[in-house]
């Protein structure tokens, strides 16, 4: 134990974030170390890296959801236990478990690198989000729009700008046939975050669901391509159509014929349409990879 125990400590920020002095060091650290996890953060007014670290240390403990617990001490005010330590610079970070320092480092790191030395206490964060939103990913793909709109909204509740989860969000209210909702959410991602992958998808996703609504039922185009096959305007409608109702094999289809007959047809309209499509249902996805093939079987030939 580094000192005996003085005066109370100053009011906490919150129970994540707190200030701490030298007599209140005992309760705040060494105390609440047998608890959880504590980051000890050195630091003083004048120190430039120090404004530059403390934001990314406070980002990441409470992304932590508890787990992990930032006592800031300024080493102006209180230099002994900085000395006792022998911190020589700062700003210095050391990782308190079970009343003893067991890790830190010296110096404003990237966040990736203080990120990196906070999962080695805590585990990776947002380990718990990322289950929820896989769960939801499979519960859409199963059709249960509703059910993965509720495991979506409960991520948000914690992590309101959190990509995957606001795509995912997007897409069940799209597979529901909520466009103005979907639309609302879209407009939630964070400025540059417009065009991360998922979100991507989510917006073509989207694009295509209305595309769909203004075409109405397909069965009068299914009649105009089977009385003119040649009708390649019909066959592309009818292609948007069958994709909107789930029939994505038969819309590869479609629209893979005009390619092979007429590939400059509408400015060469076939194929980026499937390219929305492939963008939609996403890389990974079997008739993504299957139409891809077979799109360049056709390019190439």
């Amino acid at each position: 134990m580094l000192l005996n125990q003085g005066p109370a400590a100053p009011l906490p920020v919150d129970d994540l974030v707190s200030d701490t002095t030298t007599q209140g060091f005992v309760k705040d650290v060494i105390e609440e170390s047998r608890r959880r996890p504590v980051l000890v953060d050195f630091w003083a007014p004048w120190c430039g890296p120090c404004k530059t670290l403390g934001p990314v240390l406070e980002k990441l403990v409470r992304a932590a959801k508890g787990k992990l617990k930032l006592v800031k001490i300024n080493i102006d005010e209180h230099p002994q236990i900085s000395s006792q330590l022998g911190i020589q610079s700062i700003p210095a970070v050391f990782a308190f478990v079970k009343g003893q320092p067991v890790d830190g480092f010296v110096g404003a790191l990237p966040e990736s690198q203080v990120a990196a030395f906070t999962e080695r206490l805590v585990g990776k964060v947002g380990g718990a989000s990322a289950e929820l939103v896989k769960t939801a990913e499979d519960l859409l793909a199963k059709g249960d729009a509703a059910g993965a709109a509720d495991l979506f909204a409960q991520v948000l509740a914690e992590e309101s700008e959190n990509v995957h989860a606001l795509a995912g969000l997007v897409r069940s209210h799209v597979k529901a046939g909520n466009m103005g909702p979907a639309r609302a959410t879209l407009s939630l991602i964070p400025k540059g975050k417009e065009n991360d992958p998922a979100v991507s998808a989510a917006r073509a996703a989207l694009e295509l669901a209305e595309q769909a609504a203004s075409l109405g039922d397909s069965t009068a185009l299914e009649a105009k391509v089977a009385a003119n096959p040649l009708d390649h305007q019909a066959r592309f409608d009818l292609a948007i159509a069958l994709n909107a109702r789930g029939k994505r094999a038969s819309a590869l289809d479609h629209l893979l014929e005009i390619v092979r007959r007429d590939r400059k047809w509408n400015d060469d309209g076939a194929r980026k349409q499937l390219l929305q499509f492939f963008e939609a249902w996403g890389p990974t996805d079997e008739i993504t990879i299957e139409g891809r093939r077979r799109l360049s079987s056709i390019l190439f030939a």
